[in-house]
């Protein structure tokens, strides 16, 4: 239950996260394969969503998308070089 309220709460700051994002594939302290595999995952959804609950299904169909839109961007940050956690320490 902890972990729903911790991407709850990251879900309404994600506007803090671009300056990361942004941070994270100019980085030259991040491979290029990683950025590469970021990249493809982030595009890949984008042109292939797939959805647990139909978007159909509003507010419940909505959820599936942030939800792992969410666990990207806290697997970005895992990955990301110590420098940039630092910088950017509200996010983890």
């Amino acid at each position: 239950m902890k972990r729903f309220f911790h991407r709850l709460k990251f879900l309404f700051t994600f506007h803090k996260s671009i300056p990361f994002l942004v941070e994270f594939f100019v980085s030259k302290e991040v491979k290029w394969t990683t950025k590469l595999l970021f990249l493809v995952l982030i595009i890949g959804y984008i042109i292939i969503p797939f959805d647990i609950i139909p978007d159909f299904l509003v507010v419940f169909g909505i959820v599936d998308d942030i939800t792992l839109a969410l666990i990207l961007l806290q697997q970005m940050v895992k990955v990301a070089p110590d420098s940039l956690k630092e910088k950017y320490k509200k996010l983890t």
